[in-house]
C-alpha cells in the first residue's frame, strides 16, 4: 500500500492514526509532533501521503502544508484536526489538501479519506 507520515502533537492521537492505517496495510514511515521536523522528514523520506494536524508545535500545520506544497505541489496531505473544516475555510489560507477529517473520527472515515486521497 502507501508509505505514510503522521504529524500530530498528541502521541495518543498518532497511535490511533497509526493503528487505524496499519489495519489497511499502509506503512508508517515517520511520525512527528512538530512542523519543523515534519518538513525535514517529508523532504528526506518523500512519503506517499501525510496526515497533518493543524495545531502542532513549532511551525503550525498550515505553514507546514504550505512549505510541503512549495517543494512538491502534488503532495498528498490529509488534514486530521479538531478544528472544523469551516473554521479553516474561513481563515485567510486556501489550503490545497486531499481530504479533511475532523477529530474525533471514526476509523472508517479516516481509512476512506486516505484511500480516496491515494
Amino acid at each position: 500500500m502507501a508509505n505514510i507520515m503522521i504529524v500530530d502533537d498528541s502521541k495518543f492521537m498518532r497511535s490511533i492514526i497509526k493503528d487505524t492505517l496499519l489495519e489497511t496495510n499502509h506503512t508508517i514511515i515517520a511520525e512527528t509532533d512538530n512542523g519543523v521536523d515534519a518538513l525535514t522528514l517529508y523532504n528526506d523520506l518523500n512519503p506517499d501521503l501525510v496526515t497533518m494536524d493543524i495545531t502542532i508545535h513549532g511551525r503550525d500545520g498550515i505553514q507546514t502544508i504550505e512549505d510541503i506544497k512549495k517543494s512538491n505541489p502534488d503532495a498528498k496531505i490529509v488534514i486530521v484536526s479538531a478544528l472544523s473544516k469551516t473554521t479553516l475555510q474561513n481563515s485567510s489560507k486556501n489550503l490545497s489538501v486531499s481530504a479533511f477529517v475532523t477529530k474525533p473520527f471514526k476509523k472508517e472515515d479516516l481509512q476512506k479519506a486516505i484511500n480516496d486521497a491515494l
